[in-house]
């Protein structure tokens, strides 16, 4: 599948503009990581982009959701790997540009911050051999790579 017909697959089953611009963001920060560690970004860019594609119609039974996506995926042929979840984190003046590293670092740990975010999700960047600091920074410059598309 290419990104084009993905993201026109997202946009035919998410209505919801700013669930739009999370898919996108959590699509450029898999891109990036990706880039970092010299592995196929259309790939993990996919896997960012499709990631939530079943969310709205599984919004009143969240136990379906993923699981319902997982056989859309399966039907159309998607590799089986395509299950990669990244987080995107919010700066309170809604733009990416003055973003940086050492900011989200210093309001991570507030519950308010990304407060949609699981922290034992973005924690398991350690799995991955990254820092805290490394994982955020990484995302961070894919979304900033994108923000005139969020609007951010």
């Amino acid at each position: 599948m290419t990104r084009d017909e993905a993201l026109e697959w997202v946009r035919a089953e998410i209505k919801t503009k700013n669930l739009v611009k999370h898919i996108l963001a959590v699509e450029a920060g898999c891109r990036e990581l990706a880039k970092h560690f010299g592995e196929d970004s259309d790939y993990w860019g996919l896997a960012g982009l499709l990631h939530d594609i079943d969310y709205e119609k599984t919004l009143k039974s969240p136990a379906l959701h993923t699981k319902m996506a997982a056989g859309w995926l399966r039907d159309k042929g998607i590799d089986e790997d395509i299950t990669f979840v990244a987080a995107a984190l919010m700066h309170p003046t809604k733009s990416l540009a003055g973003l940086d590293t050492e900011f989200l670092l210093k309001r991570y740990k507030e519950k308010r911050f990304a407060a949609g975010a699981r922290r034992e999700t973005i924690a398991a960047c350690s799995n991955l051999g990254l820092s805290l600091e490394d994982f955020l920074e990484i995302v961070l410059k894919g979304m900033q790579s994108i923000s005139d598309e969020l609007g951010l």
